[in-house]
């Protein structure tokens, strides 16, 4: 009974249902949005009008459809697969190197009838034909009247490493899934903040609690006054607010420390500090625009304890100034930083605060998952190969001659046939 339920795990069959149930899953999880609140789903996916028919928000957090890549029923998927893949590399592959490896000898001239290469001969010399396949990095053995000649054992190999390297992948992403998590953070500059805002962990997730501080943040910019690239000066701090590490992070720069990996993704301007008529330094907040084309915050500072009579700032880089439009909306000039400018009273700008976006993010299966790939190319190496055999049995005068091949079917019948035709000319 244990034999035939290896055999069936084993079966080719099984892993392709297997790997096509992963499929369908992974497309589900694709077209379906991933760790979103209930709400988008409720929005996007009505009772009354469910998508594609079938899916409802209710439906899908039954399922576990917002989170397909965390369910215990697609970890168990990938289980399966690997242990069918695992179960095949032990009673079929290794095996099958393993009698690659011994010496498989033809004793009867009958047992050509199953090779689609073969012929008879009584005029090729065999010691020459020996001599060359030699020198064409054969392998020979000989028993009496018998011989068995091969090459490219080492293209087996092929099958074995591809499936040692997808369950190396199976095995981080299921590492990932289960021990990684994703935060996302707006920091401003010079504070001091701990990872909080998750937006995806898995069921054994332990979320460090180290504390950050953003000491610096600042922007580049290219002669076209668009931005060229942004930039966090981060500290790690242990418990008692001693600096572990510090490090300058950029887009596709990120940094790392005990596994964690901090991404720069985005940025924002949150206020701007200004003294007013020579008074103490007053803080304003700055307010979004919504534009396509290019960021814009814009801010209100009123100069009377009415409100009624005020200023319009307006922003859009971190190159050190903004414009001021009065409230009828005229421009009245730019302000850079400190500054003093006379716009109905004196007005010095005294900082820009801006905010640094990061993804921090923990993948300790991703080791796993570059070394299966790796493994993976390699193997698309070796499987090109081409393992060859070649079988000859001497009765009296006559020479029985087969050959077989895995791949390059057609190159290697030529090249068999054109060898044999060489020294049956020379004999």
């Amino acid at each position: 009974m244990k034999q035939r339920i290896f055999k069936y795990i084993a079966d080719l069959r099984f892993a392709i249902s297997i790997l096509l149930l992963i499929a369908i899953c992974s497309i589900i999880g694709t077209v379906i949005e991933q760790d979103q609140p209930i709400e988008i789903y409720k929005l996007n996916y009505p009772i009354t009008n469910p998508v594609f028919g079938i899916f409802s928000w209710d439906l899908i957090l039954k399922c576990g459809f917002d989170h397909v890549y965390k369910t215990w029923w697609f970890i168990a998927l990938i289980i399966f697969f690997g242990t069918s893949l695992l179960t095949c590399t032990f009673l079929q592959q290794l095996p099958a190197l393993k009698l690659a490896r011994r010496c498989q000898f033809f004793r009867s001239p009958s047992q050509f009838q199953k090779l689609n290469l073969s012929l008879k001969s009584s005029t090729l010399n065999l010691n020459s034909f020996l001599f060359f396949q030699q020198t064409n990095n054969y392998h020979i053995f000989q028993q009496k009247n018998i011989i068995y000649c091969y090459k490219g054992l080492i293209g087996r190999l092929g099958p074995i490493i591809v499936h040692f390297s997808m369950i190396l992948i199976l095995v981080g992403t299921i590492v990932s899934s289960i021990f990684g998590f994703k935060a996302q953070e707006i920091i401003p500059k010079t504070e001091i903040f701990h990872v909080q805002n998750i937006i995806g962990n898995g069921i054994f997730t332990q979320i460090p609690k180290t504390s950050h501080r953003i000491n610096d943040f600042w922007i580049t910019y290219n002669p076209r006054n668009i931005v060229q690239q942004f930039y966090s000066d981060i500290s790690i701090l242990n418990d008692n607010g001693l600096e572990l590490t510090r490090q300058t992070i950029f887009v596709n720069s990120p940094a790392k420390y005990n596994g964690i990996t901090y991404y720069q993704t985005d940025w924002n301007l949150i206020g701007i500090r200004l003294k007013i008529d020579s008074q103490k330094i007053t803080q304003y907040p700055l307010i979004p625009i919504i534009n396509k084309q290019e960021k814009l915050w814009v801010s209100w500072v009123p100069l009377t304890s009415t409100l009624k009579d005020g200023l319009t700032l307006l922003i859009n880089n971190l190159e050190g100034y903004l414009s001021i439009y009065d409230k009828q909306g005229q421009f009245l000039g730019n302000l850079e930083l400190n500054e003093q400018s006379n716009f109905s009273k004196p007005l010095t700008l005294i900082d820009i605060i801006s905010s640094t976006g990061l993804q921090i993010k923990v993948d300790p299966g991703i080791t796993l998952i570059y070394t299966g790939f790796g493994a993976l190319m390699v193997s698309t190496l070796f499987s090109y190969i081409t393992y060859s055999q070649i079988w000859i049995i001497q009765k009296k005068q006559d020479l029985y001659i087969g050959g077989s091949t895995t791949r390059a079917t057609y190159e290697f019948e030529v090249e068999f046939f054109q060898t044999v035709k060489q020294f049956e000319s020379k004999r």
